[in-house]
């Protein structure tokens, strides 16, 4: 009769299943939380310029106030533009890395399963 190895056994799924699938869920988590801090910088940055143009508004007085203000409009305009070009960008980055990380992440327990899967065949 032959004797189970537990050890060995446990050793070999914690190579093949359990490490992967945490380091898997941990990059996932890393990017989850990189995402929602560039969505709530993002979210703060436009709340905070649609407030202050709301001021803006509420200190015009006369006809030359307002003609100030709609002429500020367009650098908002501009600047909102630029910010949200910039924050699609930064998503895209992350998501790329992501995808390249999730890739190597991968490549790396193939070839170690690979490995594991040779050397209890021997």
């Amino acid at each position: 009769m032959q004797n189970f190895d537990t050890k060995q056994f446990t050793n070999q799924f914690e190579s093949m299943f359990f490490g992967p699938a945490r380091a898997y869920a941990a990059l996932s988590v890393d990017y989850t939380e990189k995402l929602v801090n560039a969505q709530l910088d993002a979210g703060k940055a436009y709340t905070d310029t649609g407030l202050a143009q709301l001021r803006s508004l509420l200190n015009v007085k006369d006809a030359e106030g307002l003609k100030s203000y709609m002429e500020g409009q367009q650098k908002v305009a501009k600047d909102l533009t630029e910010r949200l070009k910039d924050d699609a960008e930064k998503v895209v980055s992350l998501q790329q890395d992501f995808v390249q990380q999730s890739q190597k992440l991968t490549e790396d327990n193939v070839k170690q399963a690979t490995d594991t899967a040779t050397k209890a065949a021997k």
